[in-house]
């Protein structure tokens, strides 16, 4: 089992105080989301490379066929794809790119329009044909850097400009790294580590959850009990995590079962009242050395627009696999020519600190991607993963206990009603699924919870390996329009007549 960090990084030019006005204030959200300086160095390609490199049975250049074709030819406008793009009109208007190329007359593309992106069918063309290099040290790459530093705006539009450079491009690697493990219940579960926050999270919070005997309980006892440990395991992430080759994470601590008791012990019958203290992991570390103690802050803003696939194949390669460019739209910024949105992951930093997470040359900001494979009596058992921002986390752990713990069939437990606690006064929860006003919101009221509602959470998939040497490829029903779920079975052969 291994974990491919392709998270993208900050250019040699970043500072911790990169996000903050003259007065000390910090920037707006948008004025930092649609800008170039809000462009980390892109790591997807490299990604791509290092995993074709070493488990690829093809080339660059026969897997991005189908992409290309997409691309060439078209597709046909989606209530969900003319949704995303009208929520990024004004971000897109600023652009002359990216209004080119999305909008009409400064609205999103109706349904039904047929949308075509040659750029970008070129754009992987010269992938197809120049590798990794065509990408990080050619003609790409010059674009990418002209486009931050001098962002395509249209008449009237004003951003911040970046300073990306060909040296910030050319030095970037993908990081292979172990996973998170952690065991759960007689599972075995394996979580993307720092400077991912899922892992750890993820991990925690089923530690805490242990430390009760849930067999028999009723429904919105677990569902209670499952709320409060992701308010704690949150706690602590957004404390101590950040990218571990520049601070000290206190990994061992925030992953041990004594720690996870400990804290369980503040988890009562009802809800806590608000937000929780973090706690302190360093006593149950081995190394004892002078951690950086949390500091209060907000929450933090982060955007919920992320893709996540799962995969298997006949040789038993399992993988889960979650990227972003973090906003719906990214900066806004489509690189002139190439068809592609650069990304706004910098703004995954805190904006001001004292805080592990603040930004710093070369370093990773924290994500919350979650991509999760479980293992039972060490084969594979299940899959799950999600877009989201912060939200990915609580959709996986959600599910997890959902299947494990309530023992719905792993389709049930990524289409039920989702609740989303990260150390908020109020319970993220959705309204496409009614769940407000439901007798399962009412039992959770009758606990001290209370609610804040959006229209939908999460857009998970995931793959289930069944007892009798089948998959079930599992996809959301209904959110954002409804994913896609797969099993190839191999073709019979043909005998000659």
């Amino acid at each position: 089992m291994i974990a491919i960090d392709h998270r993208e990084a900050a250019p040699a030019s970043v500072h911790p105080d990169m996000f903050l006005n003259a007065d000390g204030s910090e920037m707006g959200w948008k004025a930092a989301v649609a800008s170039g300086l809000a462009v980390g160095v892109p790591g997807t390609v490299r990604g791509w490379h290092e995993a074709l490199a070493r488990y690829g049975t093809m080339g660059l250049d026969e897997v991005l066929a189908p992409a290309i074709r997409v691309a060439e030819e078209g597709f046909t406008v989606s209530p969900n794809f003319h949704r995303i793009n009208a929520a990024n009109e004004a971000k897109f208007a600023r652009f002359s790119t990216a209004s080119a190329l999305y909008l009409r007359d400064g609205k999103a593309l109706p349904p039904g329009t047929h949308f075509r992106n040659p750029d970008l069918a070129r754009t992987y063309r010269d992938l197809a044909r120049g590798g990794v290099k065509a990408f990080y040290e050619g003609p790409i790459a010059a674009s990418m850097v002209a486009a931050v530093q001098h962002p395509p705006l249209n008449p009237g539009a004003n951003v911040i400009a970046g300073s990306l450079t060909m040296a910030d491009l050319k030095d970037y690697e993908a990081r292979i790294r172990q996973p998170i493990r952690s065991t759960y219940r007689g599972y075995e579960i394996y979580g993307m580590p720092a400077p991912s926050s899922g892992g750890i999270a993820i991990a925690q919070a089923l530690n805490l959850l242990e430390s009760f005997e849930l067999a028999g309980r009723p429904r919105a006892e677990i569902e209670h009990l499952y709320l409060e440990a992701s308010r704690l395991a949150f706690a602590d992430r957004n404390a101590y995590l950040a990218d571990e080759e520049f601070v000290d994470v206190p990994k061992d601590g925030l992953l041990s079962k004594a720690y996870a008791r400990q804290r369980a012990q503040r988890i009562g019958a009802t809800a806590a009242a608000g937000k929780v203290e973090a706690g302190d992991p360093y006593t149950f570390e081995d190394d004892r050395s002078v951690p950086l103690r949390p500091q209060p802050r907000p929450l933090t803003q982060e955007s919920m627009h992320t893709t996540h696939l799962a995969v298997s194949d006949r040789e038993g390669n399992v993988v889960a696999y979650t990227f972003t460019i973090e906003d719906w739209g990214g900066s806004g910024i489509v690189v002139p020519g190439r068809g592609f949105l650069l990304n706004n992951e910098l703004t995954d930093f805190d904006f001001k600190g004292p805080h592990p997470n603040l930004p710093e040359v070369y370093k990773r900001p924290r994500s919350s991607m979650s991509p999760t494979i479980v293992l039972k009596d060490g084969a594979p058992a299940f899959t799950i993963g999600s877009p989201g921002g912060a939200t990915i986390i609580t959709t996986a752990l959600q599910t997890v206990v959902n299947h494990i713990d309530l023992g719905m069939s792993l389709a049930d437990a990524l289409a039920a009603p989702r609740m989303s606690q990260r150390n908020s006064d109020t319970t993220l929860v959705e309204t496409l699924l009614n769940f407000p006003g439901s007798a399962q919101a009412r039992a959770l009221e009758a606990k001290g919870h209370t609610w804040r509602e959006t229209d939908q959470i999460g857009a998970a998939n995931g793959i289930r390996f069944n007892a009798d040497g089948t998959v079930t490829a599992v996809s959301e029903p209904l959110r954002h329009g409804g994913g896609s779920a797969m099993v190839q079975q191999p073709r019979p052969a043909v005998t000659a007549p």
